[in-house]
């Protein structure tokens, strides 16, 4: 995906300046969890290394191409009988050499190796390039899911809380009368266990708030503590829609357009240039080569030694050759090769069926998610409005005696139901309509 649309999932302007530093609260936004999630992240910096190593190797097969040079220089002694390498008779004498050479070599055909090897390596820095992207794709994607959960637990605690409210002030009440003798003892004892269940609801609240920032909090690679939160942005749902676009649309535009399917394809094409390598393994490959060589030796011919420069001059020899190699029988290494590139492009075309089934699927679930949650968001709306008019009569009931404590609890728990649900179905809904944005590539926003 290109970097302008990475940029829109990032809610930012860029990338290029990371910001570590929280709001006056201490606590994270949106945007800084995701730039965090991304600056932390180890599966991020490996394909990021990953991508370097590609480049590499692209350089490497390039360099391929050119003529190779190498120069080297060696000194010794010898004693006993020994060749002068000036006469080139047997002499039995301490003889000292100085040997310096220069050699060249330029492949001038591999059967299309070379030439293949740098087109696979450029395929391959492409597919590395798109790795990089698909996993700041995903990396965003989860710390979002993970900060969405975050919020939906403040929610659902805020209800929770309010719950306990209503039944600690509704009790206080229930004692009075009791006391009063205007109602029985089972009352007073019904809201206290109502109470204490809706104690322990608070409770159950608080740790999964607690989990829900633990999990982000690791997301990051930040120390967990207490103090740990995030700034919740106006989560509503005016203007989500799915609209009437079906999933095979959704499909065919995300198709077209995430990294993870074209690096796929491409990795298909780069299998498919390992086969033509390894092909080319059969055929006959030609070289040039040249060398340089001269030496020094302090025994002359008429045991004087001659100055360093002369000999050097008068020893210099050149040679240069040409090389034809036609591989007849290698052992059946070229052969095993080809078939190891076989199937390599068959792994390849394997997991680009993956990759493109992977998303078909995730596209079904999102878009039958988001389908779902809508019906269940707009049903419980309608529910909770139903429910919270039943329990303020109930409340009001129950104040003058009309039902007695266990009938309040019903009308209490049903609407403490439905409002639980409504949040889990509008959380839902929001996040599922956000992920096919993404897969559209529509700007996400909350």
């Amino acid at each position: 995906m290109k970097k302008h649309i990475l940029l829109l999932l990032l809610f930012v302007s860029g990338l290029s300046t990371v910001v570590f530093s929280q709001d006056n609260s201490g606590k994270l936004t949106l945007e800084q969890s995701v730039e965090i999630a991304l600056e932390n992240n180890l599966n991020l910096k490996r394909s990021e290394m990953n991508l370097m190593s590609s480049e590499a190797t692209l350089l490497e097969s390039k360099g391929q191409m050119l003529p190779s040079f190498s120069m080297g220089a060696s000194s010794g002694f010898r004693w006993g009988r020994s060749i002068n390498p000036v006469t080139n008779d047997f002499e039995s004498r301490r003889i000292g050499n100085v040997n310096i050479s220069g050699n060249s070599s330029l492949p001038i055909y591999s059967g299309g190796r070379v030439r293949n090897s740098i087109q696979q390596a450029k395929l391959n820095v492409e597919v590395n390039k798109l790795n990089v992207e698909t996993a700041r794709n995903n990396i965003t994607l989860n710390a979002i899911n993970l900060f969405i959960n975050i919020a939906f637990s403040m929610e659902q605690l805020n209800i929770a809380q309010s719950q306990l409210k209503t039944s600690t002030d509704q009790l206080a009440r229930t004692k009075s009368l009791v006391m009063a003798g205007a109602l029985p003892k089972a009352d007073q004892l019904d809201l206290e266990a109502q109470k204490a269940t809706n104690e322990l609801e608070v409770i159950n609240a608080e740790n999964n708030l607690r989990i829900a920032k633990l999990n982000l909090s690791q997301a990051l690679q930040l120390p967990f503590t207490d103090s740990f939160g995030i700034i919740i942005p106006e989560v509503g749902i005016d203007g989500l829609e799915i609209g009437n676009i079906g999933v095979g649309e959704v499909y065919s535009i995300a198709e077209s357009r995430l990294p993870q399917i074209k690096a796929a394809i491409l990795s298909v094409k780069s299998a498919e240039y390992g086969v033509k390598i390894a092909k080319g393994a059969f055929a006959p490959s030609l070289s040039l080569s040249a060398n340089v060589f001269s030496n020094y030796v302090d025994q002359s011919t008429f045991m004087t030694p001659d100055p360093l420069i002369q000999q050097f001059e008068n020893n210099l020899s050149q040679s240069a050759n040409i090389g034809l190699n036609i591989p007849v029988f290698s052992n059946f290494r070229n052969k095993a090769g080809v078939q190891r590139a076989r199937v390599q492009k068959r792994l390849s075309e394997i997991q680009e069926m993956e990759a493109k089934n992977l998303l078909r699927q995730d596209i079904e679930s999102a878009y039958t998610s988001a389908y779902a949650a809508e019906q269940s968001y707009r049903s419980s709306l309608v529910r909770v409005e139903a429910l919270g008019e039943s329990f303020r009569m109930a409340q009001q009931r129950f104040e003058v005696g009309a039902i007695n404590a266990v009938d309040f609890q019903v009308a209490q728990n049903n609407l403490f139901n439905a409002e639980a649900d409504l949040v889990t179905a509008k959380y839902q809904y929001v996040f599922s309509v956000k992920v096919l944005d993404f897969y559209l590539g529509n700007p996400l926003t909350l």
